[in-house]
């Protein structure tokens, strides 16, 4: 009954003002749009007095959004397109009609508590109840804080040093209250616009004005990224393993005269366990600097004492030139469906990343030393995307390194948006960011997000980088999500008082 009562024009311009916001996050990055996108679709609400009719226009914006931001996640499931095929729909679709149900009860919460007639209320009550969604995204289940909206800002450094002081999901709230500016009427919205944008850039600047300069930089240590750009089809194929593994090798080699602290390669980047496989693990310790380490990302296995794998992990490891293990690290946030099944007993499926068992989590976050190197935060893949749970906060390294593999999605925003995670990772701890991706895109980015170096996507080379300095712990760093909490008990007694104002 509700969805025939609310007109498709309604449902079809709040899944374009979702389709909107997604424009407004990396690659795009046309912040502006949050405009048109969150104004307007409060618009769309201003006189929606039926929580369920919110709900659903809140449920076709979130559509809008997240079909549009995460179509890229189904291309993993085209490599090999035999196998997987039939759940391209699921990907496709499935997922943002789950992840819309969040956007949809922000809308009915929305409507619940503020009446028509009271644009003020409703347009705090939107962000908060945002903040409080995003939070919610990040930890439901086993969690996908994807495109959180804070990301508009990972290519303008001013305003995203907000990050640092507000965290992920208050920046995110704020970016959403600036773009529902113009709920509150045209010179209202304009005054709370610039007003809002004014402190991000203004604060920013001033933060920035006191950074470190690209001299502030660990003395004696350079990294070399490699960045093979094997395409993921080749990437797995038994008749390529060895030519994939000397192109990395060739890579790695340093330039004359260069004096290499780490050569650094990315997730899974070989097709065989480095542990395993010794004529391997000669050709890494031959290339390995001399005081120093090859760190690269390999399947590890635990074995029974007939040598039987019993456990497999998605792990990092790093050799000497000695072709001594010198530290490992096993991935503590596995991807649902990509690298185990969640209530594999009831769901008769296969993994869709290499091999049919499915991986272990290891323990994390974790602080690992190395020879050369300060201490470092070891992260693989998609774990970068959890903000206040990347490092030991009881051992706080000096940087931290994310490698991974982002060729299962091709030519396509996922890429990027997962470079804007690691950005905004960054400036939330402070700390200096190394990412090494086998098709790209990697980079350096430092403790104020600004990224010093990178390689292009699907640009086959190698980077040698210096290590910026850590910075001091940022608010955000020391406290984690109390600061979200400390905004969320902000807000509420101010929407209590708009609550009983009946003018607002």
């Amino acid at each position: 009954m509700i969805l025939r009562r609310i007109d498709g024009r309604r449902a079809g311009l709040a899944f374009l003002c979702g389709v909107l916001a997604t424009a407004a996050l990396p690659p795009f990055h046309l912040w502006p749009l949050i405009f048109p996108a969150f104004s307007g679709f409060l618009w769309l609400l201003r006189d929606e007095a039926r929580p369920r009719a919110a709900l659903w226009l809140g449920w076709c914006f979130g559509f809008g959004h997240f079909v549009t931001g995460l179509y890229w996640i189904s291309n993993a499931l085209l490599v090999p397109p035999a196998a997987f095929l039939w759940m391209v729909p699921f990907a496709l679709v499935g997922l943002p009609i789950v992840l819309a149900v969040f956007t949809g009860a922000i809308t009915w919460g929305v409507v619940r508590l503020a009446p028509p007639g009271k644009p003020w209320l409703r347009w705090l009550a939107f962000g908060t109840f945002w903040l409080l969604a995003e939070w919610l995204r990040a930890h439901v289940l086993t969690g996908f804080p994807w495109n959180l909206m804070a990301t508009v800002w990972t290519d303008t450094p001013a305003p995203l040093q907000a990050v640092a002081v507000l965290g992920p999901y208050g920046v995110g709230a704020v970016t959403v209250l600036i773009g529902a500016a113009f709920s509150l009427g045209r010179r209202a919205g304009a005054a709370v616009a610039a007003l809002g944008l004014a402190l991000l850039w203004g604060g920013g600047a001033l933060r920035l004005d006191s950074a470190p300069g690209m001299d502030a930089v660990q003395p004696g240590v350079t990294l070399k990224l490699v960045q093979p750009a094997i395409p993921q089809s080749l990437k797995w194929d038994r008749n390529h393993l060895q030519s994939n593994f000397q192109k990395y090798l060739a890579l790695s080699a340093p330039a004359p005269g260069e004096i290499l602290s780490a050569v650094i390669w990315g997730e899974a980047a070989t097709g065989y366990p480095i542990e395993d496989v010794a004529p391997w693990r000669a050709a890494i310790a031959e290339r390995a600097p001399a005081d120093g380490v090859i760190i690269t990302g390999t399947n590890r296995y635990l074995r029974d004492a007939q040598g039987n794998a019993v456990q497999a992990f998605n792990g990092m490891v790093a050799f000497d030139a000695e072709g001594s293990l010198r530290g490992a690290f096993d991935k503590f946030h596995l991807v649902p469906f990509g690298e185990y099944i969640p209530l594999k007993g009831l769901l008769p499926l296969q993994i869709v990343t290499q091999g049919a068992s499915g991986y272990t989590p290891g323990p994390g976050p974790r602080t690992l030393r190395l020879p050369g190197l300060p201490p470092v935060a070891p992260l693989i893949c998609y774990e970068v995307i959890f903000p206040d749970a990347v490092i030991d906060r009881a051992d706080r390294p000096s940087w931290i390194l994310n490698i991974t593999n982002d060729g299962w999605y091709g030519v396509s925003t996922g890429p990027y948006q997962h470079l804007a995670a690691t950005i905004l990772r960054a400036v939330e701890e402070g700390l200096p960011l190394v990412r090494v991706a086998n098709t790209g895109v990697s980079a350096l980015i430092d403790g104020n997000g600004r990224i010093w170096n990178k390689l292009k996507l699907n640009e086959e080379a190698a980077l040698s980088v210096p290590l910026p300095l850590p910075l001091d712990p940022p608010p955000y760093s020391r406290w984690g999500d109390l600061v979200t909490l400390l905004i969320v008990t902000f807000l509420l007694p101010i929407l209590a008082l708009l609550r009983l104002r009946p003018s607002l």
